[in-house]
């Protein structure tokens, strides 16, 4: 049933495309690049947020939320994947508090208690480097597309302050994400090339060229890479990628965790890494 009504919703932008092309074009996009889930409520924060310093930070005409679990002068900075949150960090924080760590999360463009409705990868880097800048972090975890989020970061900016990143269930090549999307609605090729255009329009990016294994290339920072081999949301060829790339960090493949990635004995394997 529900492969029906994707199908359906894509058969009717396909039949939009035919006269109005870029309306076609917007409802696509923004199936895309707007979350379904991940949004919190001020009122109803899962109690491992509501145990942090809260503080929203403005960056344009967009404000983010961060959170704050205090602690020593070393500073940990999270950032979490597609339609999540900061709270998804709760499994894995006891781990990092054992160290004493200042830990630091923040909630993603159109997740969590962030603004907006459309997530985009250089805007998630902002709101990184925003956040570098008032907290200083000296390590670096991200989960899923939060990790390419990450490695495009430091591709662009190659902060020497952040001494070590972890790269959790991260694909590599956006354009294989969105080539997904178009197989899973049967969008014609119209609109698939005008998604393509917008990228490069609004962001500069070319979506071919857009990937992590290329990020990767660039950076010099330690790296801890884990990924499992029954992840289906992301394949385990896309952390191969990376870590071929990336001279100066390790893969760590695992099996049974799938695409949360939520397990003790890595979270042992991610503190060891960062502290020993």
């Amino acid at each position: 049933m529900k492969t029906l009504y994707i199908k359906a919703i894509g058969f009717a932008i396909n039949i939009l495309s035919i006269a109005f092309p870029k309306k076609a074009t917007q409802c696509a996009y923004a199936l895309f690049s707007e979350p379904r889930k991940g949004k919190l409520s001020p009122e109803q924060l899962p109690k491992i947020l509501q145990e942090a310093k809260t503080e929203k930070i403005q960056h344009g005409d967009s404000c983010f939320q961060t959170y704050t679990w205090k602690g020593n002068d070393t500073v940990i900075l999270l950032v979490h994947g597609w339609e999540s949150n900061a709270s998804r960090w709760e499994n894995l924080l006891p781990f990092l508090q054992k160290s004493g760590s200042t830990i630091v999360a923040i909630d993603a463009p159109a997740h969590g208690l962030s603004s907006g409705t459309e997530f985009s990868i250089p805007l998630y880097s902002a709101f990184i480097h925003q956040t570098v800048q008032k907290f200083k972090p000296n390590y670096l975890i991200g989960h899923s597309i939060g990790g390419q989020t990450c490695l495009y970061y430091q591709s662009l900016h190659r902060n020497k302050d952040i001494e070590k990143m972890v790269i959790l269930g991260a694909p590599s090549d956006f354009n294989i994400i969105l080539s997904n999307f178009i197989s899973l609605l049967q969008l014609n090729s119209t609109i698939a090339k005008n998604i393509e255009n917008h990228y490069l329009t609004h962001f500069k990016l070319n979506i071919h060229e857009f990937s992590s294994q290329l990020f990767a290339q660039k950076i010099s920072t330690k790296g801890f890479i884990a990924h499992d081999i029954e992840d289906t949301v992301v394949k385990i060829t896309e952390a191969k990628k990376i870590a071929n790339s990336w001279k100066n960090a390790d893969l760590l493949e695992t099996k049974g965790l799938g695409h949360s990635m939520h397990d003790g004995h890595l979270y042992t394997k991610v503190t060891q890494f960062l502290f020993e």
